[in-house]
């Protein structure tokens, strides 16, 4: 089985979310940084559509991973 990359776009665009860099910055810009102990998938920003698939992801291990680990780092600096 080939591992599915997806961008951030890909990212912003399953969650709902303006795919526009721009947006993507600000948006990120705004939320971070998370506080201390709170993990991506719990932070209040999100809806809990958002959170539930955000959280499957990481536990499933799935090919979004990569993604949200790195909108996780994002967030947490």
């Amino acid at each position: 089985m080939e591992a599915h990359i997806h961008s951030m776009a890909n990212l912003f665009a399953q969650l709902g979310l303006s795919t526009n860099p721009m947006d993507i910055e600000t948006f990120i810009s705004a939320q971070r940084p998370l506080s201390r102990g709170t993990t991506v998938e719990s932070a209040p920003f999100w809806t809990e559509a958002q959170k539930t698939f955000l959280k499957e992801e990481i536990i499933w291990d799935a090919d979004w991973v990569g993604v949200v680990d790195e909108l996780n780092a994002r967030l947490s600096v």
